[in-house]
């Protein structure tokens, strides 16, 4: 049941769109925006994706090293030591690396749609040996007191959720990882809870437990207390569309029924589609209702095929009335735009 509308000018930015930004760079993906609207215009926070040219019969692949300069490791396609077979993640010799570094990148746009570049806004690079393997898919809050960006860091030791807090997206307060490992996919509410604040994350167990969404209460957003799980997989649900593990996408909207978010869901064959929560207003960990099918998956062109198909993924989008202007990943490739009814989803949520 895909109730979304999709752009028919999508995909709205391909990797050809932008130049590297890292000498001797390509842009291989554009992924996952964080979205934001200042100044009269819509910015996307862009993650872009990039890796040396590739020689043949050699996968090479950037790194930070400790003195947070890059540097390319480069290996032989036939040594037997080297694992290939996600165009993701590479192993080599028990350790593994990202075939691409991710950093943020930031366009705006008048209409929503045709976007560009502004250098008076920098490009956002990890930073410190937590941040050595990049920083990707972020999330963005507008709060009465700044911009709070969340986003994930990723290094050779861990993958967990950073933060960065900005007025102007010119200077950055950057607070440090605020969710451990193993974590990622977290979105803040955009205003308190009675006197609390609250925050969408992900930690992942594999033993015990699995890639489910958790939500946290903090006083200052730095500091993260009384932990629940509220959306777990589901191995029975129709086509066990996510029956692999779930995220959050943005922050929630808030509605009269209740908190909506839109949260991402992957089978066992690393499809992901989107689906919608919805929260108790005054206790947004008791679960009102959820998805049984997806609202939007993976079926124009661009979504099916790219550098890793049959993916929808969104951390961002604005709202206008009842339209939710929502900007996602498609393939781990492209970006793409579609709306959606908020009333529409609510209904689909009753149903």
């Amino acid at each position: 049941m895909d109730i979304a509308k999709r752009n028919f000018q999508n995909p709205l930015l391909r990797p050809a769109n932008l130049k590297a930004n890292i000498e001797g760079m390509e842009i291989t993906c554009l992924l996952n925006p964080g979205v934001f609207r200042m100044n009269g215009k819509v910015y996307l926070v862009l993650r872009v994706a990039e890796r040396p040219k590739q020689i043949e019969n050699r996968t090479s692949f950037p790194v930070l090293d400790e003195n947070g300069e890059i540097k390319v490791l480069s290996f032989d396609n036939n040594d037997p030591d080297l694992d290939l077979s996600d165009p993701r993640v590479i192993a080599y010799k028990g350790k593994n690396y990202l075939t691409t570094m991710s950093y943020l990148r930031i366009v705006s746009s008048i209409d929503g749609i045709h976007f560009e570049e502004d250098e008076n806004y920098p490009p956002i690079f990890g930073k410190g040996c937590l941040e050595s393997f990049g920083i990707e898919d972020c999330r963005v809050a507008a709060m009465e007191d700044g911009y709070y960006l969340t986003f994930t860091e990723v290094s050779p030791v861990a993958v967990g959720v950073g933060l960065i807090i900005t007025k102007d997206f010119k200077s950055y307060d950057r607070k440090g990882m605020i969710f451990p490992p193993h974590n990622k996919d977290s979105a803040l509410f955009e205003e308190k809870i009675g006197d609390k604040y609250y925050a969408f994350h992900r930690p992942s167990s594999p033993e015990l437990g699995g890639n489910y969404i958790w939500i946290a209460e903090s006083p200052d957003r730095l500091h993260w207390g009384n932990h629940k799980c509220i959306a777990a997989t589901r191995e029975n649900s129709p086509n066990s569309w996510d029956s692999a593990r779930v995220g959050a996408g943005a922050s929630p909207i808030k509605t009269s029924e209740g908190w909506l978010e839109i949260y991402h869901g992957a089978n066992r064959k690393n499809r992901y589609c989107l689906g919608a929560l919805l929260l108790d207003l005054n206790d947004p960990g008791k679960v009102l209702a959820r998805s049984k099918e997806p609202i939007m998956e993976p079926s124009a062109p661009y979504e099916l095929t790219g550098f890793f198909g049959n993916v929808i993924f969104t951390n961002g989008h604005y709202v206008d009335g009842d339209t939710i202007h929502l900007y996602y990943g498609a393939s781990d490739e492209v970006i793409c735009k579609a709306e959606l009814s908020i009333t529409e989803i609510l209904q689909t949520l009753k149903a």
